[in-house]
């Protein structure tokens, strides 16, 4: 059996997670609305990507014997102004994310829940995985400037991004 506090702290995360998919489906959309459908195809992968996030912790709670509570998803943002700046904000909110994960290992620490700590390693290395890519995409972006031929490359390197196995499970 989970402690409550644990349980708590990870509905809270499975808010934070529908949330990040809510706030990159939003940046799908506005990419979709600029003619960008490279970007889009990126950010909806992305969004899926983390409700499935969400959904693997309300299922370890579930398995733990917790209490899952969903919360009300704040709305996120609805446009940016370039590519850039959206990208900028991924990342921003990733490494968010990622001090989300460490305060629950603290806890998971604190609470002696091995069965915690193990499951949230996963999530560990894969902020790891989600800062690095949010990064390089800034760094490419950069790089691109105000170069709209640039940018069109880039948003057809983006339209390649496959579909992850973690996406068709």
């Amino acid at each position: 059996m989970i402690s409550e506090k644990m349980a708590e702290a990870i509905n809270e995360q499975i808010n934070a997670e529908m949330y990040s998919g809510y706030l990159y489906l939003s940046m799908a959309v506005d990419f979709a609305e600029k003619n960008l459908d490279g970007f889009e195809h990126w950010l909806r992968l992305q969004a899926q990507e983390e409700l499935d996030h969400g959904m693997r912790f309300l299922d370890y709670l579930q398995e733990r014997g917790g209490h899952v509570e969903l919360e009300t998803i704040e709305k996120p943002e609805v446009e940016w102004k370039t590519p850039l700046e959206a990208f900028e904000y991924v990342y921003q909110h990733e490494c968010k994310v990622t001090g989300m994960i460490n305060d629950l290992v603290d806890l998971a620490e604190k609470e002696n829940d091995r069965a915690t700590m193990n499951m949230l390693q996963w999530f560990v290395d894969e902020q790891v995985e989600e800062e690095d890519s949010a990064d390089e995409i800034v760094q490419k972006l950069k790089m691109v400037g105000d170069n709209p031929s640039a940018l069109l490359m880039m948003n057809e390197k983006m339209a390649q991004r496959p579909v992850s196995e973690e996406n068709t499970e």
